[in-house]
């Protein structure tokens, strides 16, 4: 199975259970903005206990390796992850639960489905979220990958990008310090 098959079949797994889900991180950036190479899916899912258990049963042991243990754990937690792995590829699917706070609920409500990858069609945060969740990686990490993802984006496609909607959170979320030196960083 390649990077593309497992990203369709994780689509149309989590599309028929049905579990609201939306693609972040650098496959959500590279729809966006400059592409780069990855070898992890990152997707936030707004799941149940019962749901958790079909979507870790719908990975076949052979081709992928889940932990239920692990998935139950994540569902618990406030910041919850649990991975998935394609065993061939290494490929890695990052499951983050969906943050139950009012930035979570609306990036998940704002969702739109786009091309992923070409030919393959997910449901993705939105440019603005995307934006305002590397910047909160980047506040945890300081990895410059994400004020390099944000940058692109905002040279590829900024007449789409609401930068007031970004501004209001990224205060609220106190990020305000990051997206001013990202947006000092586009005019040099």
């Amino acid at each position: 199975m390649e990077q593309a098959e497992v990203l369709s079949y994780v689509f149309e797994l989590l599309e028929s259970l049905p579990v609201p889900y939306m693609v972040v991180g650098s496959f959500a950036s590279a729809a966006y903005g400059e592409p780069r190479s990855t070898l992890d899916l990152d997707v936030v899912i707004e799941i149940t206990a019962p749901d958790i258990e079909r979507l870790c049963a719908a990975f076949p042991p052979g081709d992928f390796y889940v932990s239920l243990d692990a998935a139950r754990a994540a569902l618990k937690s406030p910041a919850g992850q649990f991975n998935v792995l394609h065993a061939t590829s290494g490929f890695k699917i990052d499951f983050m639960i969906a943050r139950k706070d009012a930035w979570g609920k609306a990036q998940l409500s704002r969702r739109q489905r786009v091309p992923i990858l070409p030919g393959i069609m997910g449901y993705a945060a939105r440019p603005e979220d995307v934006i305002i969740g590397k910047m909160l990686y980047y506040q945890e990490g300081g990895s410059e990958k994400h004020p390099r993802d944000i940058t692109g984006m905002l040279k590829t496609v900024p007449a789409e990008i609401d930068k007031d909607y970004i501004s209001q959170w990224a205060t609220k979320l106190d990020v305000a310090d990051i997206w001013q030196a990202v947006l000092d960083r586009l005019k040099t």
